[in-house]
């Protein structure tokens, strides 16, 4: 019973971007474990159950203020998942100053503001969970996504730094790198480039975004205690090899 119980005890979770997509799935696994769940983003439409901030990860002073107002409602942030990422593609003689920037400052270093942010209160819970959702492009590479590959790379060794420097007081930095997924992003694809995706993948199939928010959710879990540093592709094979 007393197991039961400890593993029942709702945490304090922050999800950014999660009013779509992959991180609307990743909060709601969340909040069905029962966890107190905050999401962030930057014009509304949190899941059901969640605590909606409004926060744009390039503005520090709004990260400081979402961590805030998370921290007032369900205590100091115990799971971090950096979700939050745009795109700007384009091939790289065409791609402008704009279109690299922008793409690094949301991905990349929205991600470190994120990080730093919770790992004060980590460090004094002396436990704590940060998982940042990267891409199997940032392994891959892709034609057109000079600035998104690089901003998703980046995040696997800010992560292995990340475990490395704040292991000794049991918090973990890993990584999920998501293949193709059914989202918004991918459902203005045309019918050929679908299939010529699929193409490529073992299983023939995209990803729906509750297989990659159960990645998160058991590296956020117990079962993943001594798991840090760690890459985990859920890409149906695509990437396999990097």
């Amino acid at each position: 019973m007393s197991e039961q119980t400890a593993e029942a005890q709702p945490r304090s979770v922050l999800v950014t971007g999660g009013n779509r997509g992959i991180g609307r799935a990743i909060a709601e696994a969340f909040l069905a474990q029962g966890d107190k769940v905050a999401v962030t983003t930057r014009n509304g439409g949190a899941p059901e159950g969640a605590l909606d901030v409004r926060c744009d990860v390039t503005d520090p002073e709004q990260v400081e203020a979402a961590f805030a107002t998370v921290e007032e409602a369900h205590g100091p942030v115990e799971v971090l998942v950096a979700n939050a990422g745009i795109t700007h593609d384009t091939l790289l003689l065409r791609m402008s100053e704009d279109d690299w920037s922008s793409v690094i400052d949301t991905n990349l270093t929205g991600s470190y503001r994120l990080a730093k942010r919770a790992a004060k209160g980590m460090l004094r819970l002396r436990r704590g969970r940060i998982v940042f959702v990267s891409s199997v492009v940032g392994l891959l590479g892709s034609a057109g996504q000079v600035n998104y590959a690089a901003s998703k790379a980046g995040l696997v060794g800010m992560a292995r730094s990340i475990a490395r420097e704040l292991g000794s007081r049991s918090i973990t930095a890993n990584v999920v790198a998501p293949g193709f997924v059914e989202t918004d992003m991918t459902g203005v694809l045309t019918d050929e480039q679908k299939a010529l995706i699929k193409a490529q993948v073992p299983l023939q199939r995209y990803a729906q975004p509750a297989e990659v928010a159960q990645a998160v959710t058991w590296l956020a879990s117990d079962g993943a205690a001594y798991v840090t540093g760690a890459v985990i592709p859920v890409d149906g094979g695509l990437g396999m090899g990097h």
